[in-house]
């Protein structure tokens, strides 16, 4: 009974998707993010360094997560499908977690950028399950959705506005951020709906096909996916010009000097 299973460092569950996602991802970005603002003289070390923290810390919670998951599965077709889906969206996270890492902490603005773009609605989702697991689930307040909706465009158009469009290849990152907070949360709203289903548990076809559905919709223009780009590019055009104006200024103070 689940009274009595031990306790696992993952939440292994087709509930919590999205929740496992954010929880591996956001440890890796947050690892890369260290490095960056450490921005230490031997940067390869380092770096080699926290990605052998973040795999160990993730390898130690995923055997014991999944070390516990197989002794309460019954055996069956079902339970493997159910064991090795999860498995499968946990390795899926855990390279992620590497790659968000490994773009944070890079010196480069372009890369570093699409790292936080990337992160943006795994760390909205990361802050919501804090959220939740602090007040509790019934006393969460009806504005948490709400604002959780607008946290990955703000996130967004903040990194924009830091990164800027001079050279001009830094427009590749403006570009990829953007589809990322058109992509990423209905990759989120899919996956949710579908694995948060019971009817059609176990029918994978169906499963697939309600997904295809759902992410269809979402990413159409009834999505809602379209103001939070639009409050992304406008922070980041007002942020790109706010610096240029304070550029402009410091630099006549200099020759008037």
């Amino acid at each position: 009974m689940p009274a009595q299973m031990p306790p696992a460092l993952l939440p292994l569950s087709q509930y919590e998707a999205t929740t496992i996602v954010a929880l591996l991802t956001v440890g890796g970005a947050l690892a890369g993010l260290a490095v960056r603002i450490w921005s230490p003289a031997r940067r390869r070390l380092v770096m080699w360094c926290a990605a052998a923290g973040v795999f160990a810390v993730h390898f130690t919670a995923t055997v014991q997560s999944f070390s516990v998951l197989h002794e309460g599965l019954a055996p069956g077709t079902l339970s493997d499908l159910y064991f090795f889906g999860l498995m499968a969206g946990v390795i899926g996270s855990v390279i992620a977690a590497f790659v968000a890492m490994l773009l944070i902490a890079s010196p480069s603005p372009v890369k570093a950028t699409i790292g936080f773009g990337l992160m943006a609605v795994p760390f909205t989702s990361w802050a919501v399950v804090w959220v939740v697991s602090v007040v509790g689930f019934l006393n969460v307040p009806t504005a948490v959705p709400t604002i959780a909706r607008w946290v990955p465009a703000v996130l967004v158009g903040c990194t924009l506005a830091w990164c800027g469009l001079r050279p001009a290849k830094r427009a590749i990152a403006w570009v990829l951020n953007l589809v990322f907070l058109w992509l990423l949360p209905a990759l989120f709203t899919a996956v949710q709906a579908v694995l948060g289903t019971r009817v059609l548990a176990g029918d994978v076809p169906e499963m697939l096909l309600m997904g295809r559905q759902v992410l269809t919709a979402a990413l159409g223009p009834d999505g809602g996916a379209l103001p939070t780009i639009l409050l992304a590019l406008a922070i980041g055009l007002v942020g790109v010009g706010v610096h240029e104006v304070i550029s402009r200024r410091g630099s006549g103070q200099r020759i008037a000097q």
